[in-house]
């Protein structure tokens, strides 16, 4: 009898399974229908010995201080300041636009004279929204507004999402806001690094190794929930599935990611390089500006965005739009008339597009609130 059967190795199911072995001294089983641990943060050595994001590139940033004790306890870190690029008009300009990526695209005069429009509107340091920056009152700002809309958001968020920006949550677009400041970080989180040995060794630090975890992978919930006998449900896949699409089922993108290997020390610039406005993909990243590795080789990682098709592709990402939320609510209310017996938790679980320290937050105030002591 295990106190906690957790469907999912991911981060929710991670971080629930050692809180519950090491905090509760309670037994659990973790599952995953895929042969590993660390969802879709999972990375491994390919042939050349090079430490490879299988999911796309992971980089880790917060302002949660909880968040980085807690992953510490796992972990060493290298500090990585995550950088990118896009290739606008035959340019590589940095992205979040910034003051730096005016200068580069505009003549000396222009771009001087927008500084100091969004400077004298905005102040120094201001992240603007791109669909508020579209709504100023200012003429100028608002022709300034349309390039970036145009050059930086339009044509990714079409490839992306298959939506246009204002059809998403405003959330979305706000995630890469216009900053007028000189600062070309991609993020600006208090603390940015990544795991120095890789997520998958911090999983196992995590899980590994603990007489209370269980662990089976290569395993469907649906083929052992009436043979395995527990207490407690925790769900971190997604909502929709485990209810079996009653109301529907809950749209998501996928991705799909090609591997290229240069005989290069570095191929391109910078960690990551956006492609707004060419080709089918919309972004490529060199993994060893991440992993800090040295080597004659590099891989980078191409994704192309893809329509979610249940059985076909996995679900990376909830499209976050008010008609896909008011479905989610309807699972979500049949969740609460059963959260006797199932704790629901995670992106695909929650319906919300978190960032990494978003989900370990989220899953260390599942069980502050819901499991310890209970």
């Amino acid at each position: 009898m295990y106190d906690y059967l957790i469907v999912g190795a991911g981060f929710s199911g991670c971080v629930l399974a050692e809180r519950i072995a090491n905090e509760s001294g309670k037994k659990c089983l973790l599952i995953d229908k895929r042969d590993h641990i660390g969802g879709n943060a999972y990375d491994y050595q390919n042939e050349d010995g090079l430490l490879i994001h299988k999911y796309g590139p992971h980089i880790f940033h917060t302002n949660s201080q909880k968040v980085v004790d807690y992953l510490s306890r796992f972990t060493k870190w290298n500090e990585y300041e995550h950088k990118v690029l896009a290739l606008v008009d035959g340019k590589y300009i940095p992205v979040p636009f910034n003051l730096n990526s005016l200068h580069q695209i505009f003549r000396y005069e222009k771009a001087i004279h927008y500084e100091k429009l969004l400077l004298s509107n905005f102040g120094y340091g201001s992240k603007i929204p791109i669909l508020q920056l579209r709504n100023s009152p200012n003429p100028e700002i608002i022709e300034l507004a349309d390039f970036i809309y145009q050059k930086i958001f339009l044509n990714y968020t079409l490839k992306q999402w298959e939506l246009e920006p204002e059809d998403l949550d405003s959330a979305v677009t706000a995630r890469v806001p216009v900053i007028v400041s000189h600062d070309d970080r991609y993020f600006q989180d208090s603390f940015q690094s990544m795991p120095r040995y890789g997520y998958s060794a911090m999983f196992e630090n995590m899980i590994g190794n603990n007489p209370n975890i269980e662990l089976a992978l290569n395993t469907d919930y649906k083929s052992i929930i009436k043979s395995v006998q527990y207490k407690k449900l925790i769900f971190t896949g997604p909502i929709d599935e485990y209810f079996d699409y009653s109301y529907g089922p809950l749209p998501y993108r996928s991705l799909r990611f090609e591997h290229e290997i240069y005989d290069y020390e570095f191929f391109q610039p910078t960690g990551t390089v956006n492609f707004p406005n060419n080709f089918e993909y919309t972004r490529r990243t060199e993994m060893k500006y991440l992993t800090f590795e040295r080597s004659s080789k590099s891989v980078c990682m191409v994704e192309y965005p893809l329509p979610y098709i249940i059985g076909e592709n996995e679900p990376f990402y909830p499209i976050p739009q008010v008609v896909n939320n008011d479905l989610y609510n309807k699972y979500a209310r049949a969740a609460e008339k059963i959260s006797d017996d199932v704790i629901f938790c995670g992106r695909l679980a929650d319906y919300k597009y978190y960032n990494m320290d978003q989900v370990v937050a989220r899953a260390l105030h599942v069980f502050e609130s819901k499991i310890i002591d209970k």
